[in-house]
């Protein structure tokens, strides 16, 4: 997974959305005492920049060039692990055992070994109200015209391109194995929707799609998705309204338990 990412992770980590704040602030009254922060995100970049209101964050990431571009926190610290780690290797990189209050996953865990994950989560969680949180955000929208050309880009251009496991992202995570239970207050674990939103110009969001591990993936196999026809197709729809500027809007969807006694 992350060699998908390798050559763009500077595109990653200036056009992908920031998450909202009202993400983040539905976290603390969820989970008590909160003094650690475990993290296990391909954008942990992104999530981080809101790490202000945990004592302690642990970043990771399977890509050391995505954590080259991870803002620089006084109370981050930020590790490469590698895709399946021990024990051991979890509580010498990570942290120990039944010692991390939440663990988050940010637009990644359906890159996952889910089996192997899980136990890993049920081994670093308090139990039995240690949480976790995992959310992706699906594709883009800005408006008819350009969301209309999107459409197509996405689900017919790019489509013989895209991991059959992204799936999971277009059913926003509803059909995801997610073995937690119901935190306090909620009466099932999600999928909970939220809105990112990003002003980007056209040159912005094309930098974005060349981020999407579909494109990288034509690029490895010399086929160009973005072709000039396709980009005078969005130029056109872009440009409809008169302005550069757009707020484009990525719809969030969240899943959240607590690990329990398990």
């Amino acid at each position: 997974m992350a060699e998908l990412f390798i050559n763009q992770a500077k595109q990653y980590a200036e056009t992908r959305p920031s998450y909202p704040q009202e993400l983040f602030q539905s976290l603390p009254q969820k989970i008590p005492l909160v003094t650690l922060c475990g993290m296990w995100a391909q954008e942990v970049g992104r999530l981080l920049d809101r790490a202000g209101i945990y004592k302690k964050v642990t970043g990771t990431d399977t890509s050391i060039k995505q954590l080259e571009f991870a803002p620089k926190l006084p109370n981050v610290s930020y590790h490469h692990t590698a895709p399946v780690m021990s024990g051991s290797e979890l509580e010498e990189t990570v942290s120990a055992q039944s010692s991390v209050n939440l663990v988050t996953i940010a637009q990644a865990m359906h890159w996952f070994d889910l089996h192997a994950f899980y136990q890993q989560v049920k081994w670093i969680l308090k139990k039995p109200y240690g949480v976790i949180v995992a959310w992706c955000y699906t594709i883009p929208e800005v408006n008819d015209s350009v969301d209309s050309v999107l459409e197509q880009f996405h689900s017919i251009d790019s489509e013989p391109f895209w991991e059959p496991r992204l799936k999971l992202i277009d059913d926003k995570y509803r059909s995801i194995d997610f073995p937690f239970e119901a935190v306090e207050g909620a009466y099932h674990t999600g999928p909970f929707k939220f809105v990112a939103e990003k002003l980007m110009d056209l040159d912005e969001y094309l930098t974005y799609l060349r981020s999407w591990s579909a494109y990288q993936t034509a690029k490895t196999k010399v086929v160009e998705l973005l072709r000039d026809d396709m980009i005078e197709s969005f130029k056109r729809a872009w440009n409809e309204d008169g302005h550069d500027q757009k707020a484009v809007k990525f719809p969030v969807y969240l899943r959240i338990g607590k690990v329990g006694n398990a």
